[in-house]
């Protein structure tokens, strides 16, 4: 790893996360400042904002002036991280995974209660709206990264990869099935937040930028799932900062229900060189070709 490629990496983050932070006004409203306060314990409980970097490292690839185009890319970098914890505040409830940790920490559930954290994840999934709707760009720029998130978190995307993912743990599923479970679940918001950067930075619909960014990062989000699989299996609580071992325990179709977990990491490792050989011939690639090897090698 580069240190050209920790410090963009580093710096991305802590930028990401004061965007996060500036868009929590001052409350005098005891219940707003619950809400708010849920809402922040699992916004900045770290993790590796991958959906960020992707946001503000297209955008920056991919525009003819950089900086003046970072506002834009910083504020839906926030929105699809909103979007994100949504997913993980949900996803660790009782009546879905029942986890008591994430990124390090006691879950949401664990700290506030179950009906708080619902209503945490609730207003997160709204609020990534708003923080779209309010990102310094074109009306038509903003309502076209609304759509796009809308499709990428909803039945279409993400949540209908959850109802899929929860079959998963009851019946065995396919590898065609789990494919797709996959590109819906974990791959749509990777995908979208690739296609945030290039909104950002002012790319159109059909350029051929576009393209390239949804298959690296349709590759890449694959792969990462790959890995998440083989460190359930492999890994401990201590080093993920969350839950090992359940997929096993509860009969859930992985990948490693069809491969071993050499032959899931060769399989991720296909996967990252489709991911780099998609952008091929953008000189400005290089941290985001750089980016899929760190993902591929990931130890958490």
């Amino acid at each position: 790893m580069s240190e050209e490629f920790k410090r963009a990496l580093t710096e991305n983050a802590l930028a990401v996360e004061r965007e996060l932070l500036s868009l929590y006004p001052e409350t005098e409203n005891p219940d707003i400042a619950d809400v708010y306060g849920i809402e922040k314990y699992s916004l900045t409980a770290g993790g590796k904002r991958i959906r960020p970097f992707l946001v503000t490292a297209f955008c920056k690839a991919f525009s003819s002036d950089p900086e003046k185009d970072r506002p834009a890319a910083l504020r839906l970098a926030a929105a699809v991280e909103m979007m994100h914890t949504f997913s993980l505040i949900h996803d660790d409830l009782p009546c879905m995974d029942n986890d008591d940790l994430r990124r390090g920490r006691p879950t949401s559930h664990v700290v506030f209660g179950e009906a708080q954290a619902l209503l945490g994840g609730d207003s997160l999934s709204i609020r990534a709206f708003e923080t779209v709707m309010s990102a310094p760009m074109s009306d038509a720029a903003r309502c076209r990264a609304a759509y796009a998130l809308a499709r990428a978190a909803g039945s279409d995307g993400m949540i209908g990869g959850q109802m899929a993912d929860m079959r998963g743990e009851k019946e065995k599923l396919d590898f065609e099935t789990l494919l797709t479970l996959h590109a819906l679940k974990t791959g749509k918001m990777i995908v979208l937040s690739a296609e945030l950067g290039c909104i950002a930075a002012g790319v159109p619909d059909g350029d051929p930028r576009l393209e390239a960014a949804k298959k690296y990062a349709s590759r890449i989000g694959l792969a990462f799932q790959v890995i998440d699989d083989i460190l359930d299996a492999t890994s401990s609580a201590e080093v993920l900062g969350k839950s090992t071992g359940k997929d096993e325990k509860s009969g859930k179709t992985t990948f490693l229900s069809f491969m071993t977990a050499e032959r899931a990491h060769g399989y991720a490792a296909t996967l990252t060189a489709e991911a780099e050989s998609a952008l091929d011939g953008y000189e400005k690639c290089g941290l985001l070709k750089e980016f899929a090897g760190m993902l591929l090698e990931r130890k958490k």
